[in-house]
């Protein structure tokens, strides 16, 4: 199966007139983060979660793509929530910025797509911010646990909805498909 990072490798190849892998041209100089984009991107595609589906709207440019959740459990069974994913330049040293474009009655993500994921954080208090040794498989396991392991009504985002949730369950659920019938078919 050929996949995106070992086609760009082997269309860099092309271009270069070298095989992927072969010497350097210091005429063409490849930045940190696309390197290990190349790479990640590969891991990334071998360990996708079976609910997740990840897709590149420009092949040449592995720092930007979207990501479709559909979990398969929980309040949000129903529905797909679509990831916009933005890499930028300092990466690895910053993590990637993430928003959800998904209208979502979530606690952990405002309905204006601010995403709270402890691992997107560039400074944390308690160490479980990001990381250098932290890669785009953490940043998509962690976006598909927000929809169970890691749903947080205790330190939430959207407040609303947290609130919402402990003052009644089952209309919290009411409304969260109600969203999904109406933004995330």
């Amino acid at each position: 199966m050929l996949t995106l990072a070992s086609k760009l490798k082997r269309d860099e190849g092309v271009k270069t007139g070298r095989p992927p892998g072969g010497p350097s041209d210091s005429s063409h100089r490849v930045s940190i983060r696309d390197r290990l984009l190349i790479k990640e991107v590969a891991e990334l595609e071998a360990n996708l979660p079976s609910t997740c589906k990840a897709s590149f709207p420009d092949e040449n440019k592995l720092h930007h793509f979207q990501l479709a959740v559909s979990p398969d459990e929980g309040y949000y069974q129903s529905g797909t929530f679509h990831f916009e994913i933005d890499i930028p330049e300092a990466y690895n040293m910053v993590p990637p910025k993430v928003k959800c474009q998904t209208r979502i009655w979530h606690p952990n993500i405002a309905e204006t797509g601010e995403i709270c994921l402890s691992l997107l954080r560039e400074h944390s208090i308690d160490g479980t911010g990001w990381a250098p040794t932290r890669t785009l498989k953490d940043v998509v396991w962690g976006l598909n646990s927000l929809f169970t392991d890691l749903l947080n009504f205790d330190d939430p985002l959207n407040i609303d909805a947290a609130e919402h949730h402990l003052r009644d369950k089952e209309d919290f659920r009411n409304k969260v498909q109600d969203y999904i019938k109406h933004y995330a078919r």
